[in-house]
């Protein structure tokens, strides 16, 4: 069975993880591998503006399958082979969501556990059902974030809430992750997609080429310096003058009329 169903409907993707059994678990399965896949599939086709990422059931995700953890016991697993595992397994996640350019739109229906969490910060906006909780709970287990989350997680609620999350391992329901910027909006759980794909549509309804370039500026920006994006801007921007939908939006506004972008 399949970690993820896709639905593509247009310019908009949908991708629901949709193993209820496991809790939407992202190991010991084909979760990583279908991430990349679906990533490396939206980033060649043009055509697509928007992905909503979200969970089958009463959960998000619950992040590592704890379970499957008990085989780190076997001393035959040395700690060079557990540090490439995580390497060629689990980070190639946020690798692969973190270098597309498309924005994704997080709907998080329940639980967002560990990797689970750093999973929705891994996303562009989080919108949370009323049912939500969020969780950094690596500590609670005696482990370390190993997906990125020590990097993800201060740039979505700062760096105090953050460590706060990190070393108590504590939940925090949907109000306050509204409250500490970690999502964006707090929903009844039956509007939770039609929210998100609304939100979705809004923002295929702009020139696809542009929203990638915009989403890049916005990464770059995390971690370049002003004078090295104001560069990155500039020749992005000579890029943007020249297609066929700056100038349709340009004649569109001078004509006073929708434009009717490619």
């Amino acid at each position: 069975m399949s970690f993820l169903n896709i639905a593509r409907d247009g310019a908009i993707w949908t991708l629901t993880m949709n193993q209820p059994e496991t809790r939407n678990a992202l190991t010991g399965n084909t979760a990583v591998e279908e991430f990349v896949q679906v990533c490396d599939e939206i980033r060649r086709d043009a055509s697509v503006k928007a992905v909503i990422l979200t969970g089958a059931g009463p959960i998000f995700s619950s992040g590592g399958n704890v379970k499957d953890m008990q085989r780190f016991f076997d001393d035959a697993l040395t700690p060079d082979a557990i540090r490439e595992e995580y390497r060629q397994g689990i980070q190639r996640i946020p690798r692969a969501l973190t270098q597309l350019d498309v924005p994704v739109i997080c709907a998080v229906n329940g639980p967002a556990i560990g990797a689970g969490l750093d999973l929705t910060c891994m996303c562009d906006i989080r919108i949370a059902s009323e049912t939500a909780t969020f969780a950094e709970s690596f500590v609670r287990v005696g482990i370390v974030p190993g997906d990125g989350g020590a990097w993800l997680l201060p740039r979505a609620v700062g760096r105090a809430k953050a460590a706060e999350m990190a070393f108590t391992g504590e939940a925090i329901d949907a109000q306050e992750a509204l409250a500490c910027g970690l999502v964006s909006r707090v929903v009844p759980a039956d509007q939770l997609l039609p929210t998100a794909r609304a939100l979705a549509d809004k923002i295929a309804a702009n020139p696809g080429a542009v929203m990638r370039m915009t989403k890049r500026l916005l990464r770059e920006g995390e971690h370049s310096t002003l004078e090295s994006l104001l560069e990155l801007s500039a020749g992005y921007q000579a890029l943007a003058h020249k297609t066929a939908d700056h100038r349709e939006a340009v004649m569109a506004f001078v004509e006073k009329r929708k434009p009717r972008f490619q």
